[in-house]
């Protein structure tokens, strides 16, 4: 979306997006010093139809920024991915290039802000903006019965998107959140090198959500 071209409250994910000043300008940058790096807004990986809907923050400059896929090329993936495959959403347990050959598997990843921010923190006006294309997202993926939000950012996001009030909704590590649409929203921290490396978030702990999810969608939770 260019700055002012769209009004709807849903739009579907737009690889030429500038509607974030900021952030464009980043990417602009970007470009100009790394030209074999995507530098755009990063679509979305994983078919439309699948019923586990991962919801990260964004981008990661040497990661996703580059190789144009979510949690692919940086720390955070290499945790996400080999969970995944654990788990059977992933054919493989490695996420090296866009066309490395893995698939997702019943699942689906994308993120609160599809741009690259600067020190990998947007600005809440950012989130805002962008949370019309999640919103989009959610509207138009109704065999998604998971939505696993990844960091508090990405539980607000998807809270925002579906019109709900966050006060009612509290983030935190395992919490599950059966939602008015039938859909549940299960939360992690965010599989980042400082909670990985700090020990805040440990691979026991993030297997068990994925474990969750899978039982739920699996129809064997209670």
């Amino acid at each position: 979306m260019t700055r002012g071209r769209r009004t709807s409250p849903h739009a579907a994910f737009d690889p030429a997006c500038t509607a974030c000043p900021r952030l464009a300008a980043y990417l602009a940058e970007c470009r100009h010093h790394h030209p074999t790096y995507h530098g755009r807004p990063v679509p979305p990986f994983g078919a439309p139809d699948a019923s586990l809907l991962i919801i990260g923050l964004a981008p990661g400059f040497h990661g996703a920024n580059a190789s144009g896929r979510p949690f692919t090329g940086d720390h955070a993936g290499l945790l996400l991915y080999a969970t995944l495959h654990t788990h059977g959403f992933a054919s493989a347990a490695v996420s090296q290039s866009r066309d490395d050959g893995l698939r997702l598997l019943d699942c689906r990843i994308t993120n609160a802000v599809k741009c690259v921010p600067p020190a990998n923190k947007p600005e809440g006006s950012e989130v805002r903006r962008c949370n019309l294309y999640l919103a989009n997202e959610l509207a138009t993926s109704p065999a998604a019965r998971v939505l696993l939000a990844l960091g508090a950012i990405a539980h607000g996001a998807v809270l925002r998107a579906l019109g709900l009030r966050p006060a009612a909704y509290a983030f935190g590590h395992g919490a599950e959140h059966p939602l008015p649409d039938g859909r549940v929203l299960l939360d992690s921290y965010h599989c980042s090198r400082y909670n990985t490396q700090t020990r805040r978030l440990t691979p026991a702990m993030f297997d068990a959500v994925f474990a969750r999810a899978r039982l739920i969608l699996d129809g064997r939770h209670p």
